[in-house]
Formats: C-alpha cells, sequence, structure tokens
C-alpha cells in the first residue's frame, strides 16, 4: 500500500519499503515512518553562537544533536558525511527521555538547552518535537537549526516547543533553490509563520557565481526586513566542500559588501566565516 508524507514540499509517494527523499522517511505497513528517531549521529556542547544564534542568551552554551538525513541535495554541504546518509550510518541510541536527561545534567555547565542541528533534524520531525517536549518540561530551552523546508501545517504545530530558530535562506533566487533541490517559497513561508511566534535568526551563506550580487542581497533583506527589520541576518562565507571544489572560497570583501547591503534594511545583520 503507498503513503504520501506529508511533512515537507516533496510530498514523496512511497511504496511499501520505499524511503523517501530526505532518506530518513520511509512507508513501513502503509504508514510513513522516522527511520532516524531516537538515532544520533553527532553530539556536541557548543557555544550558542556556533548555531549561529547572536541575540539569543549570548555567552552559553547548548547540548547540540543530530542525526542522519536531509530533504535538499547542496552540493557544498559540510556535514554531508550524515545529512546525505540513510539508515546504515552508525547511531547511537538516544530516546528522548535520555537525551532531556542529559540537557537538565549539563545545565550545571552552563547549558540552556538542546539544539537539533548538524543534519536537517526536521526530518525526524517526530523526535524533535518528543524531545522538544520534554525539554521544555525540564525548563529548559529548545533551538531549532534547519533548512526551512517543512510543510506549513507541521510547522505551525511544532513552534510553541521551539524558543529560537536558525533558517537558512540559501538565496533569493527560485533557480538557485532548483539547483539545491529546495522550493524558496516554503522557505520564505516558513521564516514568516516562526517569525513572532520564536525567537528567529537567517542565515545565508555567500557561493561566488551563485548568489553574490549585491541586487539579490538587497532583494533578500527586503524582504526579510519586511517580516520583521529586527531579524539578524548572518552573511557567511563559502569554503569549498563536498562536491562543490570548483572555485574558490568567497572573498572576503564580498561578504562585507553584501552585509553592508543588507543593513540598509535589517538593524542587525552579523559576517560569518571571515
Amino acid at each position: 500500500m503507498s503513503a504520501q508524507c506529508q511533512l515537507c514540499f516533496h510530498r514523496c509517494i512511497l511504496d511499501e519499503g520505499q524511503t523517501g527523499a530526505c532518506r530518513a522517511r520511509a512507508n513501513r505497513g502503509g504508514r510513513i515512518v522516522p527511520l532516524n528517531y531516537g538515532r544520533l549521529t553527532s553530539v556536541a556542547l557548543d557555544p550558542i553562537e556556533k548555531k549561529p544564534l547572536r541575540r539569543f542568551h549570548p555567552g552559553s552554551l547548548v547540548l547540540s544533536v543530530g542525526s542522519f538525513g536531509c530533504n535538499l541535495r547542496c552540493p557544498f554541504c559540510q556535514n554531508a558525511e550524515i545529512a546525505a546518509a540513510g539508515a546504515e550510518f552508525p547511531a547511537r541510541d538516544c530516546p528522548p527521555e535520555v537525551l532531556a536527561q542529559e540537557a537538565v545534567r549539563l545545565r550545571d555547565c552552563g547549558s540552556i538547552g538542546v539544539a537539533y542541528t548538524y543534519n536537517e533534524p526536521l526530518v525526524g520531525y517526530e523526535y524533535v518535537r518528543d524531545c522538544a517536549a520534554l525539554v521544555h518540561e525540564a525548563g529548559l530551552y529548545n533551538i531549532l537549526v534547519t533548512n526551512g523546508t517543512i510543510a506549513a501545517d507541521p510547522w505551525r504545530a511544532l513552534l510553541p516547543l521551539i524558543d529560537a530558530v536558525n533558517i537558512d535562506l540559501k538565496g533569493f533566487t527560485e533557480s538557485w533553490y532548483r539547483t539545491l533541490g529546495g522550493d524558496l517559497e516554503t522557505v520564505k513561508g516558513s521564516i514568516a509563520l516562526a517569525a513572532g511566534r520564536c525567537h528567529v535568526e537567517v542565515t545565508t551563506l555567500i557561493v561566488p557565481g551563485e548568489n553574490d550580487s549585491v541586487e539579490e542581497m538587497e532583494a533578500l533583506s527586503g524582504w526579510l526586513a519586511s517580516v520583521g527589520p529586527d531579524i539578524p541576518l548572518h552573511v557567511s562565507r563559502f569554503f569549498p566542500r563536498h562536491r562543490m571544489t570548483d572555485r574558490g572560497p568567497t572573498p572576503v570583501e564580498t561578504v562585507y559588501r553584501l552585509a553592508q547591503a543588507a543593513r540598509k534594511h535589517l538593524r542587525y545583520v552579523y559576517t560569518g566565516n571571515c
């Protein structure tokens, strides 16, 4: 029996036993189930600024966790070994109760909660949801680092459990998003829905020859300002990674020039990887 996943814009229709485009959700018995539930590939205690979040409890630490899978195909992915992996990737079992207990234990070390990050955490939506509920019960924060390509209904349902989010806005043209296997309008919708419901910051990685024009940054930052002029934007420098090693790093002066263009519209603009 086939089943359709409703989690993201791909809307994968899967026959029994098939896995979706994200490699983390599959049809089992006519139901879409997360293959990565409670399976962690990455765990670290990170500075909050590394997410990056600059205006949410600066100077604090956060327990950062990731699994496997992603619903995009970015050729520059810095975590491709887990983002492009499936259920065959080695992972440790960590039920929500165990993760919440670890988050509480690390509170004495300066940790303020849990960040769901590294791969695309929302392909493991059910795990994030269940963990986030327990983390909130413990009086800690939930932080999400995502590409923002989740469908509107599950996003609305999850947002009451999320305290801060950094959403990748990978550019401001549909053609670039199609190259990445994504959808610009879905990401814009996710940013707009999150604004006012939790703390939101946005990151744009500047890839030479792809999304590095002043005109595109003017359009991107102007739109973001229409959602909220106080939303921080991180303008980040590209380095060759994964399948995109055909060009050098973004010139530092390009990052600074685009950040300055964004400051015409936004109150808080930061540069990254410079």
